[in-house]
């Protein structure tokens, strides 16, 4: 799909414009109900359908596709990293009134970033055909270890820990002992000091660092379309606050989350190596967008499914 400068500029205009909005809408610290997060993720997914229609009716069907299949994948993945969220919440005693502003900077925070190692990615590729080989093993892996993690029993026995480089700036800077609505810096003992606030979106944003590992070769399995890869990946990220008031009470219940996106990252490991494998010369099968496409909604849908099933008791009685 060939795309212009001035598509890219008018795309990453517009993408600027919609977090504008975003965090304009959610400027004032407030608890989110159900409805209002409803209402806003449903937005955020029309807006990503209307412009995946808009990529097939100006790009064809075949960019069209990858982009719908990298939006459902990006998302799903975003799913399980909002367990993560939670645990970070949870460790930092975030006030519920202050979560949205929290998760706010974390999606621009993690915006920037995606970008970076999208455009590393794909200067990557471009220049070294055999990191497809690379990218579908660290998949394959990735897919392993989740099992692995599933089966110790996943996030429920896991607590957030702060990494070395988080811990370094907390001595540096010195951090307040109580919040301070949603500033970021104040003034103690003569000292400036970080607040709580600061040092959440630092953990999130740092955490994000971590997901893009995989997120990013995941996607680069379905499209090479640096295009593409940027823009699912926006749409996925966009309406990631909404979604974790609206299903923050269900994500419990995804007991089966893990076992589901390891099928698909290995799957998409496997259809790495097979594009890896054709691209040195190899008869073999590639697999198309429309099987993966399908694959995919399949594993999210029997998952989900699954997992209703086996947690359809809890928070009764």
């Amino acid at each position: 799909m060939n795309v212009s400068t001035s598509v890219w500029l008018l795309t990453v205009a517009g993408l600027c414009v919609l977090v504008a909005a975003d965090f304009f809408i959610g400027r004032k610290p407030h608890d989110v109900s159900l409805r209002e997060a409803g209402i806003w993720t449903a937005v955020w997914v029309v807006l990503a359908a209307l412009f995946g229609v808009g990529v097939i009716v100006f790009g064809g069907d075949g960019p069209g596709g990858e982009f719908f299949a990298g939006y459902i994948t990006e998302k799903s993945l975003s799913v399980d990293n909002l367990f993560v969220f939670v645990l970070i919440m949870t460790k930092f005693a975030v006030p519920s009134q202050y979560q949205q502003r929290v998760l706010m900077v974390g999606v621009l925070v993690a915006l920037v970033l995606r970008a970076a190692f999208i455009a590393a990615g794909a200067a990557i590729i471009s220049a070294f055909s055999w990191v497809f080989y690379l990218f579908g093993a660290f998949l394959i892996w990735t897919a392993w270890k989740l099992i692995q993690d599933a089966r110790k029993g996943g996030h429920e026995q896991e607590e957030y820990e702060e990494n070395k480089l988080l811990k370094s700036i907390e001595r540096r800077f010195g951090v307040a002992d109580r919040y301070h609505g949603t500033r970021l810096w104040v003034e103690e003992n003569g000292r400036r000091v970080m607040t709580p606030m600061l040092v959440v979106m630092l953990a999130i944003g740092f955490t994000d660092v971590l997901f893009a590992l995989d997120s990013i070769p995941a996607i680069y399995g379905l499209t090479q379309d640096p295009y593409i890869v940027f823009t699912a990946n926006a749409f996925a990220l966009m309406g990631l606050r909404q979604l974790y008031f609206l299903i923050g009470g269900l994500l419990r219940k995804l007991v089966h989350l893990s076992y589901g996106l390891s099928v698909i990252l290995g799957f998409i490991g496997v259809k790495l190596v097979l594009h890896a494998l054709h691209e040195s010369g190899v008869h073999v099968p590639e697999i198309g967008i429309p099987f993966s496409l399908g694959f995919i909604v399949l594993v999210l849908a029997v998952t989900t499914a699954t997992s209703l099933w086996a947690t359809r008791g809890q928070g009764q009685g």
